[in-house]
């Protein structure tokens, strides 16, 4: 039961900051369908840089460079794409689904390539990222749930709950807040609907992009598969899980990877029955759907905006 729940926690943080990531781009208006490409393309990126870091110095490694190289790499990487994003959606006004979608295939064929040649470095950089607290196992059980996980674990933790701050507490969330419902209100009391908007979604897939990252360094102990994709899509299924609440998503991430991973630790369980096991976050989400629409509670439903481009000469 206690290597049931570590698991589940890993990979669940992966879920909540990629649906961290969607939650901040969303809450602008933006509906960003190209965040499992992000995460791709965080992750190749992240990877890649340690491949670079570890050619670079050979057996000099320093443990606090071989984390924070790739963290910035994977930040900046998920951060472009989000500028591409923008870009098409902001300034050219595309269709924002399509684009997404365009995003996302962008994303994968752009981490296969940047990974075909760099695989064989990752296991040798995961163990900095999964190295925990050294008194965990000192204190048992209690121990290994709560001290015994890697840096990811934490920063997913730290990102939401400052998510979740930024977004009620501040003005600057309170102006995002109103772009995504009415933009054109937000304009006319001089708000920079463009910048939020370009803001939000970059940093909304810079997090994104970091949890591509855990997810291949964290979570599979730095053994590159090309599922990164199918985990974004959880991750946008989470923000619809939580109702746009990064700090309930904290929870609903632990759900995700609890119902992702329960097969594993059930004796006697089939292929088959492995792959409905991963299906359950999305029969879950669409009885959240059903649930929230049914009961029409307005803090309960997305950004009235969300998905619509803005245009400013209809104000």
């Amino acid at each position: 039961m206690i290597a049931f729940l570590v698991s589940a926690i890993r990979l669940g943080m992966t879920f909540l900051l990629g649906s961290t990531g969607e939650t901040i781009t969303e809450k602008a208006g933006h509906l960003n369908l190209g965040i499992p490409g992000v995460m791709c393309v965080g992750a190749a990126c992240g990877c890649y840089a340690e491949y670079m870091y570890f050619t670079a110095v050979g057996s000099n490694v320093v443990p606090v460079l071989a984390v924070l190289i790739p963290l910035i790499a994977a930040l900046l990487g998920g951060a472009l794409m989000g500028l591409l994003f923008s870009f098409f959606t902001v300034t050219l006004r595309v269709n924002q689904n399509v684009t997404g979608l365009a995003i996302t295939t962008l994303g994968v064929g752009m981490s296969e390539y940047i990974i075909s040649e760099a695989s064989v470095i990752f296991t040798k950089g995961s163990k900095y990222f999964t190295a925990a607290l050294p008194f965990a196992d000192a204190l048992g059980s209690f121990g290994k749930l709560v001290f015994g996980y890697g840096i990811f674990v934490y920063l997913a933790l730290a990102i939401a709950l400052t998510t979740t701050y930024v977004l009620n507490k501040t003005r600057v969330g309170l102006h995002l807040r109103a772009v995504g419902e009415n933009p054109a209100t937000a304009d006319a009391a001089g708000i920079n609907v463009p910048l939020y908007r370009y803001a939000a979604t970059c940093v909304g897939c810079g997090v994104a992009g970091l949890g591509g990252l855990s997810f291949i360094m964290d979570y599979l102990n730095g053994n590159w598969e090309y599922c990164v994709d199918a985990i974004g899509w959880l991750a946008i299924a989470l923000v619809i899980f939580t109702v746009w609440k990064p700090n309930w998503a904290i929870l609903g991430s632990i759900v995700f990877g609890a119902l992702y991973v329960a097969s594993s630790y059930i004796p006697g369980v089939s292929f088959a029955g492995k792959e409905l096991f991963k299906m359950l976050p999305y029969v879950v989400t669409i009885l959240v759907l059903i649930v929230t629409s049914m009961r029409q509670k307005r803090e309960h439903q997305p950004p009235q905006s969300l998905g619509l481009s803005y245009f400013r000469e209809d104000r």
